[in-house]
């Protein structure tokens, strides 16, 4: 999954960057209103994470520009301001959530999480295909109860096949949701994550639950995908 975060403060942006790559989002920075708000409208995210004390456009005005032009993307604002006037601002400017700083990290990740799983309109917090089992908030993957080892990029992959499951995902829509905005999308690095990942899930299993559909994507179904 990929976030947006937009936030001034370098030494927060820092932090809560390297938290989210080590659970496997990819995530784009900003420092500035202007600069989030551009990428916004540029780039595809699964959330935004939005400070609201911004220099060149606060985050409230980012925030009421993104949905006055249909923008849904989820947004969770992050704020020092507590007054309950603050957080009824930021939620009627179109912001999903709302998070005090400080906070712990474990909260924004549950957030953006739960956050995500809404957009997607899922309940539960589980990710299932015939018996294989995806869980974002632990980060385990296991089919037929068995453990199995992948890289936050393989995750990042299967969990966007899992959130589709039996759709197309194009080669392009997930470069725009595992990989950042600095990624060389020429390359065939994305063709050699979905064979390691395949290997990985299918091999030794009969039935294969993920699939490249040549020359149109990749799905993750139990059945036999139409050419």
């Amino acid at each position: 999954m990929r976030i947006l975060l937009v936030e001034d403060e370098e030494r927060l942006s820092h932090f809560i960057k390297k938290g989210l790559v080590e659970q496997g989002f990819a995530v784009d920075q900003a420092y500035d209103g202007e600069e989030g708000l551009y990428l916004a409208k540029e780039e595809t995210y699964d959330l935004i994470v939005l400070d609201v004390m911004l220099p060149k456009l606060s985050g409230i005005e980012l925030c009421k520009q993104l949905r006055e032009i249909k923008t849904e993307t989820p947004i969770l604002v992050l704020t020092a301001r507590s007054e309950i006037e603050d957080r009824v601002e930021g939620l009627d400017s179109g912001a999903d959530d709302y998070l005090t700083k400080p906070f712990v990290f474990a909260e924004l990740k549950s957030r953006i999480n739960a956050l995500i799983r809404r957009s997607y309109r899922q309940v539960s917090n589980l990710l299932t295909l015939s018996d294989l089992e995806v869980n974002p908030i632990k980060h385990t993957v296991t089919r037929a109860g068995k453990l199995i080892k992948i890289t936050p990029k393989e995750f990042a992959i299967l969990e966007l096949l899992l959130r589709r499951k039996h759709e197309v995902v194009t080669r392009t829509q997930v470069i725009e949701h595992v990989w950042d905005y600095n990624f060389e999308s020429l390359s065939n690095v994305v063709d050699v994550f979905m064979g390691t990942l395949r290997k990985k899930i299918d091999k030794g299993y009969k039935i294969p639950l993920i699939h490249t559909l040549h020359g149109v994507g990749y799905m993750a179904t139990d059945k036999k995908p139409k050419a």
